[in-house]
């Protein structure tokens, strides 16, 4: 698909109301749950794989409100896109945690976001960015002509983008070391030169070390945050967390350590609305069985 059908497409399912289109996004999730396609054996695999002790029933109803909730959040992303920034704020009707903004204001050191595939993570980067100078690094995607509509979206709220290559890392450094704000999603498998081993759900997976760099380098507070979505198309939760202990430690084995179990207990919060389709685990550690 084209980066213009693309963005055609964005601006009709934008027609929906928030209710609609969750609806059709469950809608669709059930129908590729039983069409059990790639996502849905990647799932079972990733259920399994965290969750032991669950039997293949528990697996199943697991893994389709998953895939419910994946399709969910896709179908939200034309209206955050596409919606004036000040409707898809008014979509949350609760923050909790909102007094660890409160201590960074009144400090000088620098934040630092962590917003895992949880939830809805389009608006948390609205949220954010509407109240603070803030950057967020991202992927270019690989469709022709859908990088610069996906940048101009994003970056409406004032948010910097910054690309994943060696001049955009720098730039988030410098960012910090400011006082600014920087937003990561902390669960991507990064290439292999930039991560390293670090338990996730009790299993090896290689984890960014970028996010223990710039903690330790600039001295930055770390968060972590995600918008929960509320039943029923009332809208969302904005959620703002401290991370474990350990997080901002030297020791790069206790930090990424630190972060997976930060990511992890936000999981156990509302374990559907994570993105279990995603291969967290596609690389072994010596001496463990492969997950997929």
């Amino acid at each position: 698909m084209t980066g213009k059908l693309i963005k055609l497409v964005f601006r009709l399912l934008s027609l929906l109301s928030l209710k609609n289109a969750q609806r059709l996004g469950r809608f669709l999730g059930s129908v590729a749950w039983r069409l059990d396609g790639r996502s849905v054996e990647t799932t079972r695999k990733n259920l399994r794989a965290c969750y032991p002790d669950l039997n293949d029933r528990d697996i199943e109803s697991f893994g389709r409100d998953s895939l419910r909730e994946t399709a969910a959040t896709a179908l939200e992303i034309p209206l955050m896109w596409e919606w004036p920034i000040e409707r898809c704020l008014g979509l949350i009707r609760e923050i909790e945690g909102e007094h660890l903004l409160e201590e960074y204001k009144e400090g000088k050191r620098g934040l630092l976001l962590l917003a895992p595939h949880l939830g809805n993570w389009e608006l948390s980067g609205l949220f954010f960015a509407s109240r603070y100078r803030m950057a967020a690094l991202y992927s270019p995607p690989n469709q022709p002509g859908f990088e610069d509509y996906m940048k101009k979206v994003r970056s409406r709220s004032g948010s910097e983008l910054v690309a994943t290559d060696r001049r955009g890392i720098m730039r988030l450094f410098g960012i910090l070391k400011e006082g600014g704000v920087v937003g990561i999603l902390p669960d991507q498998t990064p290439r292999q030169e930039s991560g390293e081993f670090a338990p996730f759900f009790g299993i090896p997976a290689v984890t960014m070390t970028l996010a223990s760099k710039l903690i330790q380098k600039t001295g930055a507070k770390p968060l972590i945050t995600y918008a929960q979505r509320l039943p029923d198309g009332r809208g969302f939760k904005m959620v703002i967390k401290e991370v474990e202990p350990g997080m901002e430690s030297r020791d790069m084995t206790e930090s990424l350590t630190a972060l997976n179990r930060s990511v992890e207990k936000c999981i156990v919060e509302v374990p559907a609305q994570y993105q279990w389709e995603y291969k967290r685990f596609r690389r072994t550690a010596p001496g463990h069985n492969p997950v997929y």
